[in-house]
């Protein structure tokens, strides 16, 4: 072998050890900042959030989101949609406002790729996030979206997992805000199931200065590591939280009535058994008016809604917030794609 050759070869040798070193590092250092809870932002940055969602709002109702001087933002751009389970809101608003920054959504069910089936989530996020500008992903439990957001090269959403729904929360705190103007001091009266959205939105409410108290059935109490953060947050903001199982109680002083399903996905044969917990716990008029809640309550329902959660007449009144709540999904994820994709986690 010539001494040319042997040069050759000790110096391609290496090269590969320098960029086995460097694919190395690259899988464990990430520095994409990710949205997986409310508890992951500081409550200027929340706020940050909400008003820009605000911002698009109002843009989009005055038709004036894009003009000629400002160039579509995700232009050239692809943002994959991980839905391990079915949705409307989620994936209508993720699709539509992607096309409104000018990207492409890149829909992905769980018929259509391996994500923790054949493949394990840290292989499916690498190969994703080398391919994509974003990931929104709506998953099963918690360690899933925590996993896809270690391995991801960019920036992870939280469209909802089993323990948190940040964009909900988003949504929500701008829908009390358009309806009441200040939200310090105003009380958010929950009734219902203890579950991923009652995590995110009491949250935000101990950040936003606006007081908590939650009924649920005694089998189904509020999860207490959550809720220990939910209460320090409290403490900082002067917020009161308070935890109980009596709906009455509950909506005495209420300005905000909210409740979700009962029986979520995936916990449709506990059906019988769920609905034999929550008797008593449906939103009327009635338990509005007996527990004390103010004359100006709202009612809220991220939905889908079953008529055993809330009455006919609440849900479809003039107390009713769901639709303008609803709507409020599209804007809350315009301003997450802007925050954490567009403005890479700068929410300033």
């Amino acid at each position: 072998m010539t001494q040319t050759l042997k040069s050759s070869i000790r110096a391609l040798s290496s090269n590969c050890a320098r960029f086995s070193t460097a694919a190395g590092a690259s899988k464990t250092a990430s520095k994409a900042r990710h949205l997986l809870s409310i508890s992951s932002l500081s409550p200027a940055e929340l706020g940050y959030l909400v008003d820009t969602a605000a911002h698009y709002r109002r843009l989009i109702k005055r038709d004036s989101f894009s003009t000629p001087s400002k160039q579509l933002p995700l232009l050239g751009h692809t943002i994959a949609l991980l839905f391990s389970k079915r949705s409307t809101r989620t994936r209508v608003s993720s699709e539509v406002a992607i096309n409104y920054f000018g990207g492409h959504p890149m829909f992905l069910g769980k018929e259509d790729i391996q994500l923790g089936v054949n493949e394990s989530l840290y292989d499916s996020s690498r190969v994703i996030s080398s391919m994509t500008s974003g990931i929104v992903a709506r998953v099963g439990p918690h360690s899933d979206i925590v996993g896809l957001s270690a391995a991801s090269s960019v920036p992870v959403i939280n469209a909802l997992c089993d323990t948190y729904h940040p964009l909900q929360a988003i949504a929500d705190i701008l829908t009390i805000k358009e309806s009441f103007k200040t939200l310090p001091g105003l009380k958010l009266a929950w009734v219902g199931d203890a579950n991923n959205v009652l995590n995110d939105l009491a949250t935000a409410c101990a950040m936003t200065g606006i007081n908590v108290s939650v009924a649920t059935p005694s089998a189904h109490p509020v999860d207490s590591s959550v809720f220990a953060n939910v209460r320090e947050t409290a403490s900082v903001s002067g917020v009161t939280i308070e935890v109980g199982h009596d709906p009455l109680a509950a909506v005495k002083n209420a300005d905000v009535i909210v409740t979700d399903t009962w029986v979520s996905m995936g916990q449709e044969s506990e059906k019988q058994r769920r609905l034999q917990q929550f008797a008593g716990f449906q939103v009327t008029s009635k338990m509005a008016s007996k527990g004390g809640a103010k004359d100006t309550w709202k009612f809220m329902h991220c939905l889908p809604r079953k008529p055993e959660e809330v009455s006919d007449e609440v849900f479809y009144s003039d107390k009713s917030l769901v639709f303008d709540e609803a709507e409020n999904r599209l804007y809350a994820m315009l301003a997450a794609l802007d925050g954490f994709v567009i403005k890479q986690g700068k929410l300033e």
